[in-house]
């Protein structure tokens, strides 16, 4: 695991107790220590190891008595959609969303707010072990700061529905809105890559679904959907197109493999055999799935038939928490149920969706979801002196089964320490959650407030 190097500038270095890399057929490494420099892991060593001369400070994260292992990959999320967190709880999705979720979009969403949330949102994400995620909202600029400000890795896609949404008063000018942000973003920052959002294929038409592949293709950059969530979805693409939703997206010439479908609940065996063929990607949200009550995606399947697949949290007002320990956990156990198999989605298939392939996914699998030489150094370390963690047989179940993010002791994005000994180092933790207290108070005047007649 060792990179040759007789002169190495390491500004990090990691001392593993216990070193799970995520690399295919290598085993848990005991008594290791990673060395990083610039971002870049350079060498994994033998405690006892010292081979490399040191020409500069170095830092030590002394992780003796812990797991280390890659960060977890949120594969999908709304951010700024914490400032509705508990907003509109127990609810069917059409529900949720037109009587609900629409409404205070409209009323609430500024650029300021989506600001402040989402600095919220990767705080939490942070603090539970996400050292990247994949977003979809509106007034992204505010997103790309935010997930600046705190340092943490991404794809922010900008939100693409035919109809007025925030920011994009004009739904004629939402594939413009989306290029120009694509073309702002791009090559700005290595940990942020701009992408864009289309909400669903019912919610946006033929001409906007084949403009924003258009886009994405000519950018090089991945382009999310909404896909399949709902039956209700399936019936309206199919008494509108003739058409089930994935073979629609394919008579667009948008199934590809550039888009990254999420949810995908609801496709049938020959769906899923064209999503293969396609190359398309998937991403599950089970606990959003399951709060919805929409169904459950046969992720287990699709494994075997050789698509990858991601882990998403969705946002907060879907699902409440940004946890992906938690998702992992409920996802494995989920697939159990649905299949009524105990083998189905094991715990090591679960926690390689959440790094190695969930990175694969977001098209940065050269770049993250394993500890190995020449990757960054998104790294989490997880705390064992734990009883609920005790004792440890199969570390990866212990990882799925047993711990949530609360276990996260600290954190390394692109190998800067964002997170120490459970203090977020970037920002002030105490100031964002007071500004959005102070979103939400507005939030519920407006809620509460009663609708005089005119």
């Amino acid at each position: 695991m060792s990179r040759e190097n007789a002169w190495c500038p390491i500004e990090l270095i990691i001392k593993c107790g216990m070193l799970l890399t995520m690399v295919s057929e290598v085993p848990i490494l005991r008594d290791v220590d990673i060395h990083i420099s610039n971002g870049t892991i350079i060498s994994i060593e033998p405690r006892s190891h010292d081979g490399c001369i040191y020409t500069q400070a170095v830092e030590l994260l002394d992780a003796s008595n812990c797991l280390v292992m890659p960060g977890l990959v949120n594969a999908h999320t709304h951010a700024a959609m914490t400032m509705f967190r508990g907003l509109a709880d127990d609810l069917p999705l059409n529900k949720w969303l037109s009587e609900k979720i629409f409404p205070a979009e409209a009323e609430h969403v500024c650029p300021e707010n989506v600001y402040w949330a989402s600095l919220l949102a990767f705080a939490e994400m942070i603090a539970s072990g996400t050292t990247c995620f994949s977003d979809g909202y509106f007034y992204q600029d505010k997103t790309m700061e935010a997930a600046s400000k705190i340092g943490i890795r991404g794809v922010v896609a900008q939100g693409v529905i035919d109809f007025p949404a925030p920011g994009v008063p004009d739904s004629t000018r939402n594939l413009e809105e989306a290029r120009e942000f694509i073309d702002r973003w791009k090559g700005v920052t290595s940990l942020l890559t701009p992408s864009l959002f289309c909400h669903s294929p019912v919610t946006c038409s033929d001409k906007t679904l084949k403009g924003a592949m258009e886009i994405c293709l000519s950018r090089d950059v991945p382009m999310q959907i909404h896909l399949s969530e709902t039956i209700e979805e399936v019936e309206t693409i199919l008494s509108q197109k003739g058409r089930r939703p994935a073979y629609y997206l394919d008579d667009l010439e948008i199934l590809n493999e550039r888009l990254i479908a999420v949810h995908c609940v609801h496709l049938n065996q020959d769906e899923i055999e064209l999503v293969k063929e396609r190359d398309a990607k998937v991403v599950h949200c089970p606990e959003s799935n399951m709060k919805l009550a929409t169904g459950i995606c046969p992720v287990s399947h699709m494994l075997k038939m050789g698509i990858e697949v991601g882990l998403g949290t969705d946002g907060c007002a879907s699902n409440n928490d940004m946890d992906m320990f938690a998702e992992m956990d409920i996802g494995a156990k989920l697939s159990k149920v649905f299949n009524n198999d105990p083998t189905a989605l094991s715990a090591k298939e679960i926690l390689t969706i959440a790094t190695t392939m969930g990175a694969r996914v977001l098209g940065l699998g050269d770049e993250i979801g394993t500890i190995e030489p020449g990757k960054r150094a998104d790294v989490i370390v997880l705390d064992l002196n734990n009883p609920r963690l005790q004792p440890v047989y199969d570390p990866i179940s212990t990882v799925v089964y047993s711990a949530n993010g609360g276990d996260v002791r600290d954190v390394i994005i692109d190998g800067r320490i964002v997170m120490r000994e459970r203090r977020l180092i970037t920002i002030d933790l105490e100031e964002v959650m007071w500004e959005v207290r102070r979103i939400a108070e507005k939030i519920m005047e407006k809620k509460t407030t009663p609708h005089l007649p005119s």
